[in-house]
């Protein structure tokens, strides 16, 4: 007898074991046959494919080689000769992270290069290391809004070129900085287009103003600060007439603008300043224009944006990726009162930061000095930019002390110090077989190194055993390739044995196949006079059904639409079988819409077992294990009353035992005429005779009033004619004419 340990042992082990052989049921019941090696692996992950010439056994079809690794193994497929490719992974280029004084060939982001082989279904996974070097180069573009409220921090900003340098060669000896300045388009609403405000848009007639304008590039990016103080010295303020300015036309073209502008592929910033909100896309729309923003440099000559008024505002999400792919990062230094809109606006573009600037920017260079410091020490690995179709990505991130997994957006490691390297595991997988290689380039958001990383997939079988004329397949009659023979015109069968033309029978169906002709093909089942209901092909008696249907003559589709209403697979009371469906217990109809009452649902059994008579009279005692009775009571509004299959009233009642056993009670009593349906012609055709003469006497009454009416109108026109009115005239009315006649002779 085993004692209570050994017990305990013996019950864990055969848990084990039983979720082990679970585990196992569901992997190979996941991997089906297929009848080729390259359909085979790109049905699912865990399927193989056996090459063995001889793994296939008399009477078998070749899509028996598709099956999990370890089945075909126990079924005597050497190792050798198992085609399951698992993908593969080479690095290309990986320069080791280090940083140099003079700044030249600095490496912070490792691997540079690498390829991918993915097995459809499979994840692959590889480490990407980052370590931020001391004194890493920077570029900043200090973008200003000059519209008139920001007058005093244009002074202010005037004489803070040295300060900025020697800010920023606090965390690195290579600096360059650069200026911008922008107001908003040049056409209405947005500034006056009266001439002479036109040249002078600010309220003050004596204020040194100059014209509007979109955006102007002022000076490159540079080492020299007098230059900058010098060039930002000629600056003059402007004005509009709303709140909202053109920023986003000025990021754009600074962004896009690399030329003119001078980025380097290093640690970008670019330092918006303003006190106002922003236009963005549609808002072009009040002043007439359309066309939507194409994300190309417009500068001209003297570095004006010579296309706002042809170009609609940049949308928030154009803007995001246009700097993202620039690789620049945006600080917006704005007023305490934007500061909330630029916030919101931040969460948008990544690796952006906001500062509240003072009302007289003189704290400008803190707040671009703190920006750069929670810039830096945040770490951001991703694609930034669309994945190609069918491929997805993961990171895993591990930042020393804390580590993060599953990010589908990118990796990120916070507060993260000069020369202390974090790691981030990418995984990535395809769902399908990429037609062609794919290039996918990782970045580090405001590093100009990137991870370039070719992806392709492994949908093909490589088997290497393509033996033409095999002896294999019947002494020559087609060629070796995966194990399977392809058969020369004119044989068939899986060796090539059988010739084509004594195999056809009068439809020119193929009678026969395999090694010695042995497979009969026309002996599988039928479905409405169809072999294998037409939904299939009949091999070795067996029906191979199409993908869409199953069943032993393929009779039965596995489509749904028919089972389907609503959305819904028969309203949820019941299960598609064969497009049909088979409802639950209580619900009736082709969608199983229709509730079946109680009394409904225990009809057919009553009438069977009180009666022998019913749908359910030629197998009643199995169909129904209610326990039925046969009495005479008085009937009230707990008993059903339905009508029976022979016409004749069946009264029962439902009721439970006290074993929770149906119970019907049967009232065996005749049925008065008076309950059964009444006769109802008599009764419609008196409805009938109703509206007839109803309809009659409404016609008649209508035919007297217009009789009636005809004779009036005949008699009033006949008066009218006949009507002689008096002429009479106005007694105090005189002519504007008078005659005089002279009787007189003449002289």
């Amino acid at each position: 007898m085993l004692s209570d340990g050994w017990t305990v042992s013996l019950g864990i082990l055969l848990m084990l074991q039983g979720m082990t052989c679970g585990e196992k049921i569901a992997e190979t019941g996941s991997c089906q046959p297929q009848p080729s090696c390259h359909e085979c692996i790109q049905s699912h992950p865990s399927c193989a494919w056996c090459k063995q010439p001889d793994f296939v056994q008399a009477g078998e079809s070749d899509a028996e080689r598709c099956a999990p690794r370890p089945e075909l193994e126990h079924r005597g497929c050497l190792a050798s000769e198992i085609m399951d490719p698992q993908g593969k992974q080479h690095i290309l280029e990986d320069r080791p992270l280090r940083e140099n004084i003079y700044h030249e060939n600095i490496t912070q982001l490792s691997p540079q290069r690498i390829v991918l082989q993915l097995r459809p279904g499979k994840e692959q996974s590889f480490t990407v290391r980052f370590k931020r070097a001391e004194g890493y180069p920077v570029d900043l573009y200090y973008l200003m809004d000059l519209s008139y409220s920001m007058k005093d921090d244009l002074e202010k900003i005037k004489q803070l070129g040295s300060d900025l340098m020697a800010a920023l060669r606090k965390v690195t000896t290579s600096v360059k900085i650069g200026f911008g300045a922008f107001v908003d388009k040049t056409v209405l609403p947005y500034v006056n287009m009266v001439p002479s405000k036109r040249k002078h848009p600010c309220l003050i007639p004596k204020e040194n103003c100059q014209s509007a304008f979109s955006y102007r590039h002022v000076l490159a990016l540079t080492e020299n600060a007098s230059e900058f103080e010098s060039r930002v010295g000629q600056q003059r303020i402007s004005a509009n007439l709303d709140d909202a300015e053109g920023g986003f036309d000025a990021i754009m073209q600074a962004a896009i603008c690399k030329e003119q502008i001078g980025w380097r592929n290093v640690t970008s910033l670019l330092v918006f300043t303003s006190d106002g909100t922003f236009h963005t896309a549609g808002d072009g729309k009040l002043g007439g224009i359309h066309m939507p923003n194409d994300g190309r440099c417009h500068l001209d000559a003297n570095g004006v944006y010579s296309k706002s008024h042809l170009y609609d505002y940049p949308s928030v999400g154009h803007l995001a990726e246009v700097l993202s792919r620039s690789n620049i990062q945006p600080i917006f230094a704005v007023t305490s009162s934007r500061l909330s809109l630029y916030k919101e606006l931040s969460k948008l573009i990544p690796k952006s930061v906001v500062g509240e600037l003072k009302s007289d920017s003189r704290n400008v260079v803190q707040l671009i000095e703190d920006a750069y410091k929670s810039l830096a020490s945040t770490v951001k690995l991703g694609h930034f930019s669309d994945l190609p179709p069918g491929i997805s990505i993961s990171y895993d991130s591990h930042c020393g002390d804390t580590e993060t997994y599953g990010q589908t957006e990118g990796g990120e490691c916070s507060d993260v110090s000069v020369n202390q390297m974090v790691q981030f595991t990418v995984k990535i997988m395809a769902t399908i077989c990429l037609p062609e290689s794919q290039k996918l380039v990782l970045r580090v958001l405001g590093v100009g190194e990137e991870v370039q990383v070719e992806l392709s997939t492994a949908c093909e079988c490589q088997c290497g055993d393509t033996q033409p004329d095999a002896h294999h397949c019947s002494g020559g009659h087609g060629n070796l390739t995966c194990g399977i023979c392809r058969c020369r015109e004119g044989y068939v069968g899986r060796r090539c044995g059988c010739r084509k033309e004594e195999l056809l029978g009068p439809e020119g169906v193929t009678l026969a196949s395999g090694p010695f002709c042995s497979c009969d093909n026309v002996a599988c089942e039928r479905h409405n006079g169809q072999l294998c209901a037409g939904n299939g092909q009949c091999r070795c008696g067996h029906c191979q059904c199409q993908a869409n249907y199953t069943g032993s003559a393929c009779e039965c589709s596995l489509d749904t639409s028919g089972c389907t209403q609503d959305g819904k697979i028969c309203n949820g009371h019941g299960h598609c079988v064969c497009n049909r469906c088979q409802c639950d217990v209580g619900w009736l109809g082709s969608h199983c819409a229709d509730h079946q009452m109680p009394c409904e649902v225990h009809r057919d059994c009553a009438e069977c077992k009180a009666f022998g008579t019913g749908p359910l009279s030629q197998n009643c005692s199995n169909s129904c294990s209610q326990t039925v009775r046969m009495l005479v009571a008085p009937v009230d509004e707990r008993w059903c009353q339905m009508k029976g299959g022979d016409g004749r009233l069946l009264i029962y009642l439902i009721e439970k035992d006290k074993t929770g056993s149906i119970l019907l009670t049967v009232n065996d009593r005749k049925v008065p005429d008076s309950t059964r349906q009444p006769n109802l012609m008599p009764a419609l055709m008196s409805a009938l005779m109703v509206v007839i003469i109803g309809g009659f006497l409404i016609a008649l009454s209508r035919g007297v009033v217009e009789i009636c009416d005809r004779r009036k109108f005949r008699r009033l026109e006949k008066e009218r004619k006949n009507a002689m009115w008096p002429q009479m005239n106005n007694v105090k009315f005189k002519s504007a004419t008078t005659r005089v006649t002279n009787k007189g002779k003449y002289l």
